[in-house]
């Protein structure tokens, strides 16, 4: 017993070793083979999203579809042993499965499976273009990934005054379309108060399509104040998420040492400028 207890130990130490060399060049950006991977990655996802692209087109599915599903599928075949490569290397399988870059590997690969119950959903794939995110990490580009993180952050903090402010516009256009259904007649397009609320959510946002139009005096008066007061309109999410960031970055830059306790006022700042310490 003692002796085929020695033969079977080296089989979790040889996973082990392997589990950890591809850590190493899966997630080790860093690391000369890492970085080669995630190019690799990179240009396979550029390469898939062209695909979608291409099938699209119905002259080149019609002379290439074989061969362009084909391709297709061996890249999502790779992207498939891939993402299960990462579950089985991960330490914590279940935080990177339910993480952003996990759900976007996931949903990377679904849309091609999915093709075979309901075709035409592999052009769902252009999602694959979210992992072309990890280009940040492949060329150190970190700084641009803080500052996403600072505006994500700017926009949760501002939710509610954006949905009050949603709300309020909603009730805007539902007013101006039921006004304008009494206003204009049904041969002029307003043939219904949802149909006239579209007409007003058009003309407030300065779209402007045109498939439906005033013809009466009061109604033309009526558009022209929807027109104006949509420019107005227009600037107030942007003053609230920037008033927001501008907050957010002043509260970044009021840091504290814990050695000497002083502020530090400096945002990429890693030593204290009062008693040199590292923050």
């Amino acid at each position: 017993m003692e002796t085929s207890g020695a033969h079977l130990c080296p089989m979790p130490i040889a996973t082990g070793k392997l589990k950890q060399q591809l850590r190493v060049i899966v997630f080790g950006a860093s690391t000369p083979s890492g970085r080669l991977f995630d190019l690799v990655l990179l240009a396979l996802i550029l390469i898939s999203v062209a695909l979608v692209f291409l099938e699209s087109v119905s002259e080149v599915r019609e002379r290439y579809g074989l061969a362009l599903r084909v391709a297709e599928f061996t890249i999502t075949g790779l992207f498939t042993a891939e993402y299960l490569i990462r579950l089985w290397i991960s330490e914590r399988r279940l935080a990177y499965a339910v993480s952003f870059y996990g759900l976007v590997d996931l949903l990377a690969i679904i849309p091609t499976y999915l093709s075979l119950l309901v075709p035409g959903s592999q052009a769902l794939a252009v999602v694959r273009a979210l992992r072309l995110t990890r280009i940040f990490r492949v060329l150190r580009m970190l700084e641009y990934v803080a500052e996403a993180r600072l505006l994500l952050v700017a926009l949760y903090a501002s939710r509610h005054r954006i949905i009050v402010f949603m709300l309020a516009v909603l009730a805007m256009v539902t007013v101006f379309g039921a006004i304008m259904y009494l206003v204009e007649p049904h041969e002029a397009g307003f043939t219904s108060v949802p149909r006239s609320i579209y007409w007003a959510i058009v003309t407030l946002t300065t779209v402007g399509y045109g498939d439906i139009a005033p013809v009466t005096p009061l109604g033309q008066a009526i558009a022209a104040g929807i027109m104006i007061l949509g420019y107005a309109i227009i600037a107030i999410p942007t003053g609230i998420v920037s008033v927001e960031i501008a907050r957010q970055t002043e509260r970044l830059k009021q840091r504290h040492c814990a050695s000497c306790g002083k502020d530090v006022k400096l945002a990429d700042a890693r030593f204290c400028p009062h008693c040199g310490k590292a923050l």
